[in-house]
Parts: C-alpha cells; structure tokens; sequence
C-alpha cells in the first residue's frame, strides 16, 4: 500500500515508517497538516495514518479537511492521550479507526490489513454502482452449441486448480468476463482480480504497469510504484491480449510464472510474488512463436489449459437466444413492447458475420430496439447480410445468396449447408447446427457435390 503519515514527531515518524517499509509498503511521512493536503492533492495514497495532536493544528480539524477533500483515502486516528470522547469524535467525522501510542509493530500490521480490506470492500462496491449504472445484460455461461460448451467446462473445471490459463478468441467473444468468472469459480475468488491490457501502453510504461518501478528510473519516474503484479498478488492478473506483449518484457513475464519472481523498474531486489495467471489473445500465438515475434518457452508456459472460444457466426443457436435476450433486455429498459424478431429480421441476423462477436451484437440489437418502428425488429433494424459470393466449380464469383435475394429455395439451402460445413469443426456438429441426422447431410453433401 502507499501510505502517508501525519506526525509532528521524528521518532514516531521514522519508527512507523521504518516498521511499513519492511512489509513492503511505500511510506511517506510530513510533519503538519497544511503540508500533507498539498501532497494529497499531487498522488493518491491508499491509506493515511494521522497524529491526533499536530503542534499548533488540532488533527481532528486535518481529518474533517481530508474527509471533505480526499472522501475515497481511509484515516487511522494515533495519539498519545487517547480519550473516549477524542475516539468518537474521531469516527464520527469519518476516521476508520482510532489507534493509541505506543503501538506494537503487530498493531500497526492489524491496523493496515483492515485498511486493506476497507478498500478492496470500496472498490467492490464501486464495480457494483458501476455495473448497475451501465445496466449491462447480465453474462450468460450456458450454451447450445458443442464447440462452446466444451470450451467452458474445461475452463470451469480447471479454475479451482492454479495452472494458468490461456483464452484464445477474437475479439468481442467474451475472453474477459469468461476470465473473471474463473477467478469467481476458483479458490482465489476473495482475492484480488487484476487486469493490464497489453496493447494499451508503450514498452517503458507498460513494464513499469506490470512490475512496478522505483524513484528515478526513467524520465517521469518522480516516486516509487507499485506495479499490477505486486498489485495481484496472492490472487489473478489477467493479461488480456497477450499476444501484443513486447519481447523485451517476455522473459521477465516469464521468470515470474516459473520462478515467482520479479523486479520493479530501477531496482535490483527480487521480490516474490504468488499469482496465477489467465492469459487471452486474438492472435495465433503459434503463428507468432514461428514469426519470431513470441517467446517458445512462454508460450509453452501459457499453454497449460488453452481453450478458444468460438465466434457467434459459428453458434447459430447461441446467437438466437443471445439476441432474444438482449431484446428483452434493452425492450424492458427503454420502455418497448417488442414481439422478438420478424422473419425477415431473423434471416438477416443469421445471415451477418458478426466480426465484431457479442459485442457487435449487442449494439446492434440495442440501436435496433431504439430505432425499430413496429413491434418487431425487421431486416431494415439490422447490419445488412454479409456480401459473401458463391465460388462457382470454375472458380468464379457468381451473384450474392442471401434471404430476401433473387434466389430460390435450393439455392439458399446450398449456400447454408456450405458455410455450416466452412465453420464446423466436425460432421456430426454441422448436422446438429442444420437439424437433420449425419446420413441426411450426407446425401445432400453428395447431392450438391460438396466434399
């Protein structure tokens, strides 16, 4: 934690932050009020340890300043002449707590493990506002297609475990909320989930993201930081597009899966620190292990338990009842009586690609449901059917099948069991998508000519 105290003693100034500093804690200390509200103001701390009586100020007034200025940044009151009436008034105006001089180093430890909880308390909280104030849909873990299903037991069935984990995807496919549910289904669940985006920051700064740096450093560097991963520990950090990650800062990522170990930026002491890691990209990292561009043995790392999540165009089932449900979802929200999807409307959901997966989805469905002007969303509310020409047996491009077109029947049925056959990974799964048995599709296979 960063913490700042407030102590107009030396020695108690120096004997707290020294007894901080050995647990690894980042301690600044100042003498008087005035002069701490300035440093406030500069960098946020996580926790302030303030004197009940500052030489000519009165703490308490410095509380009610800091509880006015900084409501987030927890207090712990300390004095020498601890009374009842100092200790409420103290609470009263806001403080977390109240602890009298002369305290054991095993007191102070007390103390700022409760202010820990306190804040990760808060934080929950305010991912909670946050989430209802969005209104998102909530996340569903249940589906009708194989692919996916499979997919999500093994990753449900390994989260109990600590093997990493690696989530492969394109983008949209929900690689993030499948990662967060796996800490939630896991033994760490009460601990923290820590996210750091790779592609988000330059190399210098996002290795000072990942492991923290010191005073000095690098240009910028004005005081110590802690990094995501001292940040995590004891918990997940969740690499989300992992693929992207500099190779200068792969064998440090690394020596921290294999060894536990890292280093801040500007440091040369080794810290430990006790992460398990979940792993997502949009990439093929194999791909890259051959181009070069990623580490074989971290890869090999990653690559304990990797499951990928298949596309919505190749969930047909999946993507109906995603999109009823956002229908319902967004309907309910702004007031609509919508009947779900016409006819033409559900051809043409079917027929779009969705490259942009379950988040192309759900702004599609919600601009629809705000624009639509009948009491069901049509073709007209939707993304156009993606323009994919038939290849015709010499090669050329023949006109667009798509519902609604100039095409018949059989053409439409054709250039369905095609594109089912494309995207699915066996027979079996094609005929359960088209809803007929294996021996039917067989006959329309060699029907149509199709290998």
């Amino acid at each position: 934690m960063d913490i700042l105290i407030i102590d107009d003693e030396e020695a108690v100034r120096e004997s707290t932050r020294l007894a901080l500093e050995v647990e690894d804690h980042y301690v600044e200390a100042i003498d008087n009020g005035k002069t701490s509200l300035i440093r406030l103001k500069e960098d946020p701390f996580d926790l302030v340890l303030l004197d009940l009586n500052l030489g000519d100020e009165n703490g308490l007034d410095v509380l009610a300043e800091l509880q006015k200025r900084f409501p987030r940044i927890p207090v712990v009151m300390f004095t020498a002449e601890a009374t009842i009436d100092s200790a409420v008034k103290a609470i009263q105006i806001g403080a977390m707590d109240y602890l009298e001089k002369p305290f054991t180093p095993d007191q102070l430890r007390s103390i700022v493990a409760r202010a820990r909880n306190w804040g990760k308390l808060r934080e929950r909280i305010e991912e909670l506002e946050v989430e209802v104030s969005t209104q998102s849909p909530p996340a569903v873990f249940e589906s009708n297609d194989s692919v996916m299903s499979d997919s999500l037991e093994l990753l449900f069935r390994a989260a109990p475990t600590a093997a990493s984990l690696l989530v492969l995807g394109e983008s949209g496919t929900g690689k993030s909320i499948v990662a967060r549910e796996i800490h939630q289904r896991s033994h760490l669940k009460s601990k923290p989930f820590v996210t750091i985006s790779c592609p988000s920051l330059s190399k210098e700064l996002l290795e000072s993201e990942l492991f923290g740096h010191v005073k000095g450093s690098f240009t910028g560097a004005v005081r110590d930081k802690w990094g995501k991963v001292h940040e995590a520990n004891g918990g997940t950090l969740f690499l989300d597009e992992i693929g992207e990650l500099p190779m200068d800062i792969q064998p440090k990522l690394l020596r921290l899966l294999q060894e536990r170990e890292y280093e801040r930026l500007g440091e040369t002491k080794t810290r430990q620190a006790e992460v398990r890691v979940i792993a997502a990209t949009n990439r093929d990292l194999k791909k890259c292990v051959e181009e070069g561009t990623f580490r074989e043995d971290l890869y090999y790392r990653l690559n304990v338990i990797a499951v990928e999540m298949p596309p919505l165009r190749a969930r047909p089932k999946d993507l109906r009842n995603f999109s009823e449900n956002f229908v319902n979802f967004f309907a309910k929200q702004t007031s609509r009586n919508l009947d779900g999807f016409s006819d033409d409307g559900l051809a043409a959901l079917l027929s779009h690609n969705w490259p942009g997966n379950l988040r192309e989805l759900r702004n599609a469905i919600e601009r629809a449901v705000i624009l639509c002007r009948g009491t069901q969303i049509t073709a007209a509310d939707l993304p156009k059917p993606e323009d994919a020409p038939i290849k015709t047996e010499n090669g050329s491009s023949a006109s667009t099948v798509a519902p609604g077109g100039d095409v018949t029947i059989e053409e439409l049925e054709e250039e369905h069991i095609r594109r089912v056959l494309t995207r699915a990974s066996t027979l079996q799964d094609a005929a359960s998508i088209l809803g007929i048995d294996q021996a039917t599709l067989y006959r329309k296979r060699k029907k149509l000519g199709i290998d």
